[in-house]
């Protein structure tokens, strides 16, 4: 067929596509503009109740005692082979058995597997990695570096290139570096790495980890996400169910430049710190030097940047085609998620093959499961990945 009569016959189809992502754009930055009114609101009412803070974040000078924890783990560099970006991981249980990789999400950091991180690495390789833009992991300014695609990429390489690495250098660091960790630089160049994974994801991490075992099924032996739809279910859910939208209301807000960092660190990172320690949606029983271990991050310069790019970037492919689902999944739901409603666990298991989904909705639990039900995570966790150790 001709390509004029090609291109004619498609006309219509392209232009419907881009009315309709004009109309969802106009949509985004009105719900943007709106959100940041309220948040505006909340973060100037901080800094009226709590004038001493200021309207501006204290940054930390020091990462706090507890993630120097030497039971965690070591702490390490990997320099990614197809962008070239270091980034930080924390790995235990070395040669004790298969990969398991964990993925963190927002407002957090590596230390959101502690937890894990001591109950698997008798029988696994743990790693828990800081995502690109996070922590001392490098953190390209640029939003197009924060694309679904990259970010895949990266996990693809951290995955092939983890057989090389070698222990960190001595702890605590030298009062000398620049940095606060000293740390041994390892690349994805070096010797042959990992084949497959068992990669666990909460939050935005899941949501990584979901696009990667449908794109890199390969890598994956098995998963267990906790509290994250894949992009396309959520997108579907959320066009009929409108209360899915209040409840990610932030997600229009972060879709703003420079105004969502300051909104988020006036008051020294109040809405932050409101977000992990809320009494009802917060994580129970964090301690004050478990909460510096995610505020010391997002308080160095450009701190809060790099992970707000993550949101800027979740529009880009709108809309998405509905994707099967097929590697052999763990799901875990808190009943009580702030962000997430419960139907969204139904929408993700009729995407799945049959018989490859486990999903258990925890009663009386919140968004925060890693961190708040540990025990209930494990448990889950072992029954499920037994058939490998055996």
């Amino acid at each position: 067929m001709p390509e004029l009569v090609v291109t004619a016959l498609l006309a219509p189809s392209r232009l419907s596509l881009k009315l309709l992502r004009a109309f969802m754009w106009s949509l985004v930055f009105s719900a943007a503009l709106v959100a940041a009114a309220v948040y505006g609101c909340i973060a100037f009412t901080h800094v009226l109740c709590r004038p001493r803070r200021g309207c501006c974040g204290r940054p930390r000078s020091a990462p706090p005692a507890c993630v120097s924890d030497p039971t965690l783990g070591e702490h390490c560099f990997l320099t990614l082979k197809s962008s070239g970006l270091r980034l930080h991981y924390v790995s235990a249980g070395r040669g004790n058995g298969p990969l398991m990789l964990f993925l963190h999400g927002f407002p957090e950091n590596w230390f959101s597997w502690r937890y894990q991180l001591w109950e698997f690495q008798s029988r696994f390789h743990v790693v828990a990695v800081d995502l690109r833009g996070y922590g001392p992991s490098d953190a390209p300014r640029d939003v197009d570096c924060y694309t679904m695609d990259l970010l895949m990429t990266d996990i693809q390489d951290i995955i092939l290139g983890l057989g090389g690495d070698t222990p960190s250098e001595a702890w605590p660091p030298s009062p000398c570096l620049t940095s606060p960790w000293h740390l041994a630089d390892t690349s994805s160049s070096g010797p042959p790495g990992y084949s497959r994974c068992i990669l666990v994801a909460h939050d935005w991490g899941a949501l990584i980890a979901w696009n990667f075992s449908i794109y890199y099924p390969s890598l994956v032996e098995r998963m267990v996400i906790v509290s994250a739809a894949p992009m396309s279910v959520y997108q579907d859910y959320s066009i009929h169910h409108i209360g899915q939208f209040f409840r990610s209301n932030y997600i229009f807000l972060f879709q703003l430049p420079w105004l969502p960092e300051k909104l988020l660190s006036m008051s020294d990172f109040q809405i932050l710190k409101a977000t992990l320690t809320h009494r009802k949606r917060g994580i129970p029983h964090l301690t004050p030097n478990e909460l510096e271990a995610f505020l010391y991050d997002f308080s160095q310069p450009g701190g809060l940047t790099g992970p707000l790019n993550y949101y800027r970037n979740l529009f880009r492919n709108f809309p998405l085609e509905p994707q099967e689902l097929a590697t052999p999944t763990l799901l875990l739901w808190g009943e009580k998620d702030t962000y997430f409603e419960q139907g969204l666990v139904g929408a993700i298991s009729s995407r799945f093959v049959p018989g490859r989904l486990e999903a258990h909705i925890l009663p009386g639990v919140g968004h925060w499961i890693p961190q708040s039900n540990p025990g209930e995570m494990h448990e889950y966790m072992w029954a499920f990945l037994q058939d490998l150790l055996d």
